[in-house]
This record gives C-alpha cells, structure tokens and sequence, in this order.
C-alpha cells in the first residue's frame, strides 16, 4: 500500500492581475468591451506551486492579499474545499457574490491545483475523473465583427474540426437574420450553430427569436434569450420554445445556491457554470451533485483549460465554451495548455494537476496589479 504523504500546510499566498487588450473592440448583445482582466493566484506548500486564476478585475489584488490569504496560510493544502466553505463563512460580511466569489474561486482552483501537484496526480483524476473527452463549442462571434471576420473565425472553428459553434445577437436585431445566414452558409449542414443573446431580450420577443432562429437556421442552443436573473422569464421561454433547440444560461451564478432556482422552475435545458466564478472547483462540482439530482445536463462557461479539468468529473455534461478572448489569453499565459482534437479536449494524464505553467516574462507588461 503506497503511503500518502504527510499533510503539508499552505506556506504562501501570492496574487497579481494583468489586464490584457482584446484584439479589437468586442461586443455582444447587452455589454461592450476592450481588454479582459486575468487575476492569478498561486499557492505554495514546500516545494510545491498551485496556480488558479479568474477573470475579474484588478480590485480583487487586495481583497485576496489582506483578506482571504491570511486565512489560507496555514491551512492543510490536502483540503481545498474545506479552505474555501471557511471562506464562504469570513466573507459573510462582503457578500459572497460577484468579486468576492471571483476572489474565492482563483483561490479555490490554486489549492486543487496545489493539493493534485502534491499526490503527483492530473486534476482531473483527483476530482473523480468519468471521462477522458471533454466535447466544446468555438465560441465568439461578437456583434462587434464584420460579416468577413464573423465568417472566418466560424469557418476556422469548423476547419479545426469543432462541429458546434456558437455567435452572439441581440444588439441589432434587424441585423441578425443577415448575420444568421452569413454563419449558416459559412459551416454548412454538418456544423451546429448556438446563439447567445447575453439576455438582450425581454421574454416574448426572446420567443419569437427562439422559433425563428430554429426554423430558420436550424439553431441548436439558444443561450440566455433573457437575463440569467430572469428565471420565471427562462422558464416561460422554455415552456414555448420549439423541439430541437436547447435553452441554457447561469454562467453568472457566483455560489451553487444560485441555481436552485434554475432547477425548481424547470427554467433551462442546461445549466452553465463558471469554475473561474462559482467559487471554484468546489462549486462547480456542487452544481453539478444538484444537477445529477434533477436530471438536468450542465456546460462549462469559459475558462477552458480549467473547465476541461472539472468537466471531466461531470456525469450529465454538454459541450463546454471554447471561448474566443480566454483560448487567447490561456496560450499568451500558460504553458501546456490543451488543443481541441477533432472537437474535444483532453486533460492530460501525464503532469499532475491541471498541467499549466505560468509564462510570467510574457505578460508582464501587461500586469497592473
């Protein structure tokens, strides 16, 4: 029987943020934007280093600096979840929502990540591993692109061999049956197509957009036609829609118990979950306890080489978000990230813990905290 190594206790807590440009100004249907901020958290225990991280803002620097890392030091790093509850409960005061969430899930992954590079074994085994083919989605399509750009970053996608993809409406209606078309005829027949409205509409509007974009152009996944807040608004699409498309949304729930909602209302077909936001792997995989409960299947918003990692321990999984803007900033930022092949990641087996290591000469310059 192999000895497991004795508890070491977390000896560091180290956080720093980098804002780096998008590259060109994007849109969706509600939000516009122009950089996107990665706050990286690592974690040390000996001579071992965790690294997690979010997309956030800057702010969270000194929320995880003076707030959370003194309450990690210390700690049993063979313990991630119980660090992060203990977290939850500090953080009464603050809200545990929105940063503060963001703060705790960067914190969250560095410890599994941490606590897998101790037992020498890949994040996705320590999680429960149940399978080795995490299927995604190309996701971008920003309102912002030309139809050109539009038609070639979805034609990538679907030359690289990933048969579903996803584009953002809802910021110009009138245009989007013309964008619609421009996507259908550039992937063809065998590609799926998703649309995400980023909650652009209200609940009868987003109807006849659900019906239109199935009949016409043949759409698969119809993300967020309503706020993600609007459950009683989800649910009343859903009940309406037509067979053939999936209603999903969530990505901005911050703490497992946002979705309770979700399920009750029989509101979506799949639940997204945010590991960089729903206070980690530890509530990531919550979720996903709730949703095996409900027979309801869940998708990975963004994050990919963290979501492929905690997707593999998910039963009832759809394709997770193979997101333009953090596939990009991933590949500047790490080292031994993972590559779509024939449409699916594969968390690798042969590096303990998710496998990433940190270029920190390479984005640098972009650091602002």
């Amino acid at each position: 029987m192999t000895a497991v190594p004795e508890s070491p206790y977390v000896e560091s807590v180290d956080v720093a943020a980098y804002r780096i440009p998008t590259e060109t100004p994007e849109s969706d249907g509600t939000l516009e934007w122009s950089a996107t901020t990665l706050l990286l958290v690592r974690v040390t225990a000996g001579a071992s280093v965790g690294t997690g991280y979010t997309y956030a803002d800057a702010s969270c620097v000194p929320l995880i600096r003076d707030r959370l890392a003194p309450l990690v030091l210390g700690k049993s790093a063979w313990s991630p979840s119980v660090v992060t509850w203990a977290l939850v409960d500090e953080c009464r005061n603050l809200g545990v929502s929105g940063l503060v969430a963001a703060a705790i899930s960067a914190v969250d992954v560095a410890l599994y990540d941490l606590a897998a590079r101790l037992a020498g074994v890949p994040l996705a085994r320590l999680l429960g591993q149940v399978r080795h083919d995490i299927p995604i989605y190309g996701s971008g399509g920003f309102t912002s692109y030309s139809d050109q750009t539009l038609a070639a970053q979805l034609a990538g996608w679907a030359d690289a061999g990933i048969p579903r993809v996803k584009m953002k409406i809802g910021r110009d209606p009138s245009g989007d049956p013309h964008r619609l078309r421009i996507a259908r005829r550039t992937i063809g027949e065998s590609v799926e197509l998703f649309v995400d409205a980023n909650g652009a509409y209200d609940p009868r509007s987003a109807v006849d957009w659900v019906r239109l974009c199935r009949e016409e152009f043949d759409v698969r996944w119809f993300e967020e036609p309503v706020s993600s807040d609007d459950v009683k608004g989800l649910a009343f699409v859903r009940a309406r829609a037509p067979g053939g498309i999936a209603i999903a949304a969530g990505e901005y729930g911050w703490t497992p118990w946002y979705y309770r909602a979700f399920l009750a209302a029989e509101a979506v077909d799949c639940v997204q979950v945010d590991v960089t936001r729903c206070l980690g792997i530890t509530g990531f995989l919550a979720v996903a306890g709730a949703c095996e409960v409900w027979q309801v299947d869940l998708s990975a918003h963004c994050a990919p080489q963290i979501s492929a990692h905690a997707a593999a321990a998910v039963r009832r999984l759809r394709p997770i978000e193979y997101f333009h803007d953090h596939v990009r900033i991933e590949s500047m930022a790490f080292d031994g990230v993972l590559e779509p092949i024939d449409g699916v990641l594969r968390p690798a087996l042969d590096a303990p813990g998710h496998g990433l290591v940190f270029k920190e000469s390479d984005v640098e310059g972009f650091r602002v905290a």
